[in-house]
């Protein structure tokens, strides 16, 4: 069955924003749908009567991809956490079934942060502040985009402010929409972002 609409729930307009132009780019003609929350804390205490909602209504040919920060917790115990809602919910997840069945939710983890995803393609940060260090990816410190010590938000707003931009500080939704309007799915060294990236990938090749 082709896949006609995917739901995606986030943490903050940031990550909404970001999506906006990211999406399109990889579930070609899908429609979809972007729902940002006050925080993670606020999505992670919603989501399970959000998907028990889904539950009752949801459409055969609709999927939910649900997107969280790590922030320097444990990964594992947050994917638990996710995929228990889904299945109380009775919703098969892409984890769960591994390929056996149609999934209905994605659960996914930007690790540590959606700025992770924006160090993976640091053409695209280039290309939305051209004033930033090229040999920046070159750097031990932020050589994996996943592995960035110290929070990759403070990071990216270090390096920003290093270039001449946001003195003042990091506005977090037009630096996601900046950035994001250039980024290249394909191209991300970002390990959370190429398994963001490749689930929908999934559906777009459904």
């Amino acid at each position: 069955m082709s896949v006609g609409r995917v739901e995606v729930l986030v943490e903050e307009p940031s990550s909404e924003a970001a999506l906006a132009h990211l999406l399109p780019r990889i579930l070609g003609p899908i429609s979809f749908s972007v729902h940002s929350h006050r925080g993670k804390q606020d999505l992670l205490a919603k989501l399970p009567g959000k998907l028990q909602a889904y539950g009752k209504w949801l459409p055969p040919d609709w999927r939910i991809l649900v997107v969280v920060d790590g922030d320097r917790g444990d990964c594992r115990a947050l994917k638990r956490r996710l995929e228990d809602a889904a299945s109380r919910a009775g919703l098969l997840t892409r984890s769960t079934t591994r390929g056996t069945a149609p999934w209905v939710v994605a659960n996914r983890i930007a690790i540590e942060e959606l700025e992770a995803w924006f160090f993976g393609d640091w053409a695209a940060v280039q290309a939305a502040y051209p004033r930033v260090d090229t040999g920046v990816p070159r750097q031990a410190r932020y050589r994996d985009p996943d592995r960035i010590s110290g929070g990759t938000w403070e990071a990216l707003e270090h390096v920003l402010q290093g270039a001449g931009y946001f003195g003042s500080g990091l506005p977090k939704i037009e630096v996601a929409r900046a950035i994001a309007g250039h980024m290249d799915p394909a191209a991300n060294k970002s390990r959370s972002f190429q398994v963001f990236r490749d689930a929908l990938a999934e559906l777009a090749a459904a």
